[in-house]
């Protein structure tokens, strides 16, 4: 498919032409998907607290409040990640843009795009022209990316997808070829199953001309780790606990947060932090619109995140299973994080992840 000037393409365009119906448009320049009945949204949030152990999908942490304290988070100075990460694309961009010939760029998680500007001048700088679709739940991370893309790269055609991984993944045309953005680590908030099937689905939606550019947390020392999910201001203790809040908006829920406190731990056995709000006393949970309620014992976990850490090595060797061929490894001095850039090569295999 041939790209024209970016003026003239509309937002759907990024979408199959099968799937352009069913999605909307929200505000300028961002579409959604057509709503599922709101008690079915509901009941997606709530059945996963009568899970043992209960827990929440981390998508819930991304309200408006939610969008914006994980920014404030990723300016804390123990939160290595975000400025680490950054460094890396600064410096690589370039190179990056070279080894994938590519006219646009789909970030997944794409929040406030920040680090993402790098590639988005790479892109204009070797293209002079381009699309760049940026992916995420929250409409007010989308909007701030849309505002920042549009006073940077007025020549880039910008569209906002507020929807979950899946649904976009589905959705996007693979006639277009492209380079797909994971930043963050945010691979990372999956468990192993869940990896299992992000990278199946994404590999089999991928079209024979894009890429993965992939962005990972490594291994390495608890107490680094600990320090950027228990930092000494709070914020994450409130990006954490604002989940309870949003479900409690959304579905009528008895959550009460003075009953609530906030607790992380890295397990070196999983290679994981686990990020739990901990009930400071036993109290039930109504959810009347459901006609149901649990008792929240005091000292039990309902888990909200957790962010797994990687040896880059071996995820590159798992990702040739699902035929993702690696083509460059960039990290810092300190090696606390790696970029992963990989060309789909051939269908999709799977592999179990360990």
């Amino acid at each position: 498919m041939t790209l024209g000037p970016a003026d003239t393409r509309e937002p759907a365009e990024i979408l199959s032409t099968g799937d352009r119906a069913t999605w909307s448009v929200t505000a300028p320049s961002i579409l959604t998907p057509r709503r599922r009945p709101p008690d079915r949204v509901a009941f997606g949030m709530v059945r996963t607290l009568f899970d043992r152990p209960r827990w929440l999908e981390p998508c819930h942490l991304y309200d408006e409040r939610g969008s914006l304290l994980f920014e404030e988070i990723c300016e804390l100075p123990e939160y290595y990640t975000t400025r680490t990460e950054a460094a890396i694309l600064e410096r690589e961009a370039g190179t990056l843009m070279s080894l994938a010939p590519v006219e646009c760029i789909v970030e997944l998680g794409a929040g406030f795009s920040k680090k993402t500007v790098h590639l988005l001048k790479a892109l204009s700088r070797a293209r002079g022209r381009g699309t760049f679709a940026a992916v995420d739940v929250s409409a007010t991370a989308l909007m701030a990316s849309r505002s920042m893309a549009e006073e940077l790269f007025p020549e880039l055609a910008f569209t906002g997808l507020e929807a979950r991984f899946e649904d976009a993944i589905t959705s996007i045309t693979p006639d277009i070829p492209k380079l797909v953005v994971f930043l963050g680590s945010t691979i990372g908030n999956f468990t192993p199953t869940d990896m299992l099937h992000f990278f199946t689905h994404l590999c089999d939606h991928m079209g024979p001309e894009d890429y993965l550019l992939l962005g990972v947390d490594r291994i390495k020392e608890p107490e680094i780790i600990e320090r950027a999910y228990n930092d000494s201001r709070g914020v994450t203790a409130a990006f954490i606990l604002n989940a309870f809040t949003n479900v409690t908006r959304a579905t009528g829920a008895g959550f009460r947060p003075e009953k609530i406190t906030y607790r992380s731990s890295y397990s070196r056995a999983r290679e994981r932090v686990e990020m739990y709000g901990i009930a400071t006393e036993t109290h039930r949970v109504e959810f009347p619109r459901h006609s149901a309620s649990f008792v929240w014992e005091k000292g039990e976990g309902i888990l909200v995140e957790t962010s797994r850490k990687f040896d880059p090595d071996d995820l590159q060797v798992l990702l040739r299973s699902f035929g993702l061929e690696s083509l460059g490894h960039w990290t810092d001095p300190k090696r606390w994080f790696s970029l992963l850039l990989f060309r789909r090569t051939a269908p999709s295999g799977g592999m179990e992840p360990k």
